[in-house]
């Protein structure tokens, strides 16, 4: 615990018991804060495991469907298939904010069918294939968006709690320090100065 170096006088002492009063509301607000966010994160952090889970099952399956299809054909045929995207994707970001922190959220428009190739020589399974990853893109965006967040949260938790932590162990204990080192100073010029008067007022009456 350090004691800033400032002149003990009244001026001082009224400053820095100002800024104490206002560290310790900043402190209480950033503590709140801090369990606001631990709390959101946690949440955020539950949704987006389930999401993951479930994005990996379909995920899974949709390779499954995709080495199936291409198990019942040739590489050239599955290639001239593939060659030209039939469909066209749009994304589009927005921005919300939450508990200060500005998370993303991944919005696409999709036009056009994947399926845009003859029939012939090509599996029906190829076509059950691309049908399920258009499908899945939207469900891998949102988990994106869900684990950008929860990185942006943490490293927001991190911030907060070294700012806490400044405030609680560094600050307001010098603060309180410095404040009872000039308040036992202007104590002991008051006694000295009554000391003083004391002396005077016995010589005067002598």
């Amino acid at each position: 615990m350090a004691r800033m170096n400032v002149n003990p006088n009244r001026m001082e002492l009224s400053k820095l018991k100002q800024r104490l009063s206002v560290a310790k509301r900043g402190h209480k607000l950033l503590k709140d804060k801090q369990d606001a966010l631990i709390k959101a994160f946690l949440e955020k952090a539950r949704s987006g495991k389930d999401l993951r889970e479930q994005v990996e099952k379909e995920l899974a399956e949709c390779y499954g469907t995709f080495v199936l299809s291409r198990a019942q054909t040739t590489p050239e045929i599955l290639e001239q298939a593939l060659m030209f995207p039939g469909a066209k994707s749009t994304l589009t970001v927005d921005w919300h904010n939450v508990m200060s922190v500005m998370v993303p959220e991944y919005n696409v428009e999709q036009q056009g069918n994947p399926v845009n190739y003859g029939f012939v020589n090509v599996p029906l399974l190829l076509d059950a294939a691309l049908e399920r990853f258009s499908k899945l893109i939207l469900n891998l965006l949102k988990l994106a968006a869900e684990e950008k967040a929860i990185r942006l949260m943490a490293g927001e938790i991190e911030r907060t709690r070294r700012r806490v932590n400044a405030l609680e162990y560094v600050m307001i204990p010098n603060l309180v320090e410095t404040i009872r080192y000039i308040s036992m100073k202007l104590d002991e010029q008051e006694r000295s100065t009554l000391s003083r008067l004391m002396k005077i007022k016995e010589i005067v009456s002598a």
